[in-house]
């Protein structure tokens, strides 16, 4: 019985955890969670350029699906298992080959083996026209090849482990035309839905433009 007592009595004598260690620690654990989320399994992007328009316009802002291509382990260039690969068509984030600390969206043209070919703004995948419906061209011009690459580009051939990107706004667009293949460790994920949109020029809310998939 006295036993009982004294434990009892030692129990009680415990200090319970503050509030503010309770509050920290929540805090903590909410951050934690956050970064996995972030880093891991979806990321927020806005598009700050018109380069993918009108598929995306300036001000969209959109979530990105990071696990789909396989999870990278952070600190390392390792990749856990992938859903599936990325394909043509995609549109994917992925960090820029000539400033990795910047990130680029673009849609994807071509997969590794694939031989790429453009000629009078048309683009042809290996000897056949592909035509994405949602390739837009705002300048009529044809540029030669001898004064930029925009309209007339290649043959190259896509190598093992890169993808060759292009934007959706074909004559104005910064894109592996210009500055190559993207490398397959470089793939941040995809961009699957907007989730807001906000127009700086009118300073309004672009309602029809949130809720809508990225295709």
């Amino acid at each position: 019985m006295e036993n009982a007592v004294d434990t009892l009595v030692k129990r009680t004598e415990v200090p319970a955890k503050s509030k503010i260690r309770e509050s920290v620690e929540s805090i903590l654990w909410a951050v934690v969670l956050a970064l996995i989320i972030r880093t891991c399994i979806i990321q927020s992007f806005v598009i700050p350029a018109g380069s993918m328009e009108d598929t995306l316009a300036i001000g969209d802002r959109l979530l990105v699906n990071k696990f789909i291509y396989g999870i990278r382990v952070p600190f390392t260039d390792l990749r856990l298992p992938s859903l599936r690969d990325p394909k043509r068509g995609d549109v994917v984030v992925f960090k820029y080959p000539e400033d990795r600390s910047k990130d680029f969206i673009k849609r994807l043209i071509g997969v590794p083996g694939d031989e790429i070919l453009v000629r009078d703004k048309r683009v042809y995948v290996n000897g056949t026209l592909y035509q994405n419906p949602h390739e837009v061209h705002k300048d009529p011009q044809i540029m030669p090849q001898e004064m930029t690459k925009r309209d007339n580009f290649g043959p190259v051939r896509v190598p093992a482990n890169a993808y060759f990107m292009m934007g959706d706004n074909r004559d104005n667009s910064l894109d592996s035309r210009f500055w190559g293949f993207v490398g397959k460790g470089d793939v941040v994920g995809l961009a699957f839905i907007k989730f807001w949109s906000w127009d700086q020029s009118g300073r309004r809310v672009r309602w029809q433009r949130i809720g809508r998939l990225i295709d």
